[in-house]
């Protein structure tokens, strides 16, 4: 037998190469003989209940490390479920002194927590408003104008953005915030605190004069007009407590038992603020808004927002001087926007 030599090869190499090549074309041979390789199919594991699915989805991960203890509020989901049944896992107490409570213990009024460049005010306008303008140069962030299809009264509202319109439409706190001091809230960090301020879960944009009667009522005390709302609204006021930890007055427990009495299957939901931008929320914004131009001095006192502006401190935050409620149509925290 002839041997052919690679050219430019020697005769020791060339049987190297040989025998290389005779050990590929024997394993080549020996893949093709055995197929593809294949795995007998397990045994279908249990289908998981959906309470263990939540669990498992809640789980830090690797890419999603587990905030630090009392950092942020619970997971969302926590609270999900049936609202009678989530209702009976909420301790039952006494309402605690309001010894102690302002609304900056929540934090500045509507901080941008999810970190979207918008105020939590607006964000809640856009969520609830249909038909909406815009205001240029803002980022599609302030709204003008729109429509609410108000929960609490069943009507249309339209809002018109303004000093002497801007009331018509304000933004609830579903579980008042001087309720929730009273109720637990004190006990919570500083992020949790503010978390809770600007939780969607606990707003709702509603007519503007229910919201003042309402004022910082629970469901022993205040229900919506709209008496078709009022199993999804206790339902949410449930979901909120679940979700901070907060508990409930007897009176109030029974209140919101009565409701649910005629509608048993109404759900609830979990806290509606990751836990990432819940863990970021410093005590203040993280742009905060320029100091005004003239700031006012520690006895000021304006007749109106009118002469506010003139004197250059329009607007005026809860806490600043010259700030008043009388100043603050929609109670938002900031008089004269």
């Amino acid at each position: 037998m002839h041997t052919v030599t690679p050219r430019g090869t020697t005769r020791s190499g060339a049987v190297d190469w040989i025998t290389a090549g005779l050990a590929g074309l024997l394993l080549i041979s020996a893949t093709a003989c055995a197929g593809p390789e294949t795995t007998p199919p397990a045994a279908p594991a249990p289908a998981a209940s959906s309470a263990a699915s939540n669990a498992a989805s809640a789980a830090p991960t690797a890419e999603s490390p587990a905030p630090a203890p009392g950092a942020v509020p619970p997971d969302p989901g926590t609270a999900a479920g049936k609202a009678l049944d989530v209702l009976a896992t909420i301790p039952v107490k006494g309402r605690a002194p309001k010894t102690g409570y302002s609304r900056e213990q929540f934090g500045q009024a509507w901080a941008d927590v999810d970190r979207n460049g918008c105020d939590t005010r607006n964000d809640v306008l856009r969520r609830d408003l249909t038909a909406l303008a815009l205001k240029p140069g803002t980022g599609d962030c302030v709204v003008l104008s729109g429509i609410l299809n108000d929960p609490y009264t069943a009507t249309l509202i339209n809002f018109l953005r303004g000093n002497s319109t801007s009331s018509a439409v304000q933004i609830d706190h579903v579980v008042a915030l001087s309720d929730a001091w009273q109720k637990g809230a004190q006990q919570l960090t500083a992020a949790q605190r503010l978390a809770l301020a600007n939780d969607p879960l606990n707003l709702l944009a509603v007519d503007g004069p229910s919201n003042q009667q309402k004022s910082d009522g629970d469901a022993a005390t205040w229900l919506p007009p709209n008496k078709s709302y009022r199993c999804d609204y206790v339902a949410r006021q449930i979901s909120v407590k679940s979700s901070y930890g907060l508990w409930v007055t007897q009176a109030e427990h029974d209140a919101m038992a009565r409701i649910l009495g005629g509608c048993p299957d109404t759900t609830t939901s979990g806290s509606q603020v990751t836990p990432a931008a819940a863990a970021q929320v410093p005590a203040a914004p993280a742009d905060p808004a320029p100091a005004p131009a003239a700031p006012a001095p520690a006895a000021a006192y304006y007749a109106n927002c009118a002469a506010a502006r003139a004197a250059g401190a329009a607007p005026l935050r809860a806490g600043q001087p010259g700030y008043r409620e009388q100043m603050d149509g929609d109670r938002d925290g900031v008089a004269c926007e």
